[in-house]
């Protein structure tokens, strides 16, 4: 197995945008290769604490790895699971509250790089796509087990595919052959579903359903959803929650979530005053979303569709 590699996005901006304390507890709950946490860590202090979750063990492997010089400068504890269980984690070890929260969705450049893991549409590898390969689900089993509205369903929300109910009905046609195995059997189908002219011009054929069948198969969207809910009663005054997304329905839950914990008010808006007693818990950092700067995007092209927003707890 090569090395977990992984180019940190927004790596500068999101690091600045935590303003981390050297006494702070801070957690990264999308570790990866540590990119983001390396540079958390040169800034704690002994009194200080970063907490790494990631679900997939090669991350794990390489992150232990990459931390090893900072420990004997603070405290780190990294844990294998899931960042929608960041709560019972922090109550498990008995922390209350933290300082911030980093999370930089989607999938790390190893996860697509490695071959056999199924999330790149350029390798013929079997259909997988599991960030933790414990979970059962795979991308196999919903490309040959969903119904096909409900493979519609998906690749129009997740992968916004204009061409979502033709490519359903291919992918059902297909498998009533065979199973589809493959990511190459699977990129066959999706590319008879879409007119010639179409494929000419746009990108990988791929591409969107790729990426909707990986959102499905690891509920991304339901864990992002519940980390959002839960991670802000969790900051301590000041303490600041940094997401990088990188799909369009993320950055809209991250942006609403944000918004409605700044200005939870449900009154009417001629309501002289507030009446229903929702008070603010922070404010927006971020009014427009941080995007890569031009020298980013030239070196890493992967990051072209990131966009960084922070929230600060009052």
């Amino acid at each position: 197995m090569s090395d977990f590699a992984h180019v940190s996005v927004l790596l500068g901006e999101t690091i600045e945008a935590l303003k981390v304390k050297p006494n702070g507890i801070y957690v990264d709950g999308t570790l990866g290769g540590a990119g983001h946490s390396s540079k958390i860590c040169e800034l704690l202090g002994p009194e200080g604490m970063l907490i790494g979750i990631d679900q997939d063990e090669a991350a794990i492997a390489a992150a232990t790895k990459r931390l090893e010089p900072y420990r004997d400068k603070t405290r780190i504890c990294i844990v294998r699971d899931n960042y929608r269980n960041v709560i019972p984690i922090l109550t498990g070890m008995g922390i209350e509250k933290i300082d911030g929260m980093l999370l930089d969705l989607g999938v790390s450049s190893y996860q697509f790089d490695q071959e056999d893991r199924g999330f790149s549409y350029r390798f013929d590898a079997p259909l997988d796509m599991r960030m933790d390969q414990r979970q059962t689900l795979s991308a196999r089993d919903i490309v040959n087990n969903y119904s096909e509205q409900e493979l519609y369903r998906i690749i129009r929300d997740y992968g916004e595919d204009p061409f979502a109910k033709n490519i359903a009905k291919h992918i059902v046609k297909r498998r009533n052959e065979k199973p589809i195995e493959t990511t190459f059997e699977l990129t066959d189908a999706i590319k008879a579903a879409i007119p010639a002219k179409v494929r000419e011009k746009g990108g990988h054929p791929s591409k969107r359903t790729f990426q909707a069948i990986r959102i499905e198969c690891n509920r991304e969207l339901e864990v992002l959803g519940e980390a959002l809910d839960s991670v802000i009663d969790h900051l301590n005054p000041g303490g600041r929650f940094a997401i990088i997304t990188f799909h369009s329905l993320e950055d809209r839950m991250v942006k609403q979530t944000f918004r409605d914990a700044e200005n939870p008010c449900t009154c009417p808006p001629d309501f002289p005053v507030c009446v229903c007693g929702k008070k603010s818990k922070g404010k927006v950092i971020t009014r427009k979303a941080i995007l890569p700067s031009p020298e980013e995007l030239e070196q890493n092209p992967r990051s072209a569709s990131a966009k960084l927003r922070v929230f600060e707890r009052s």
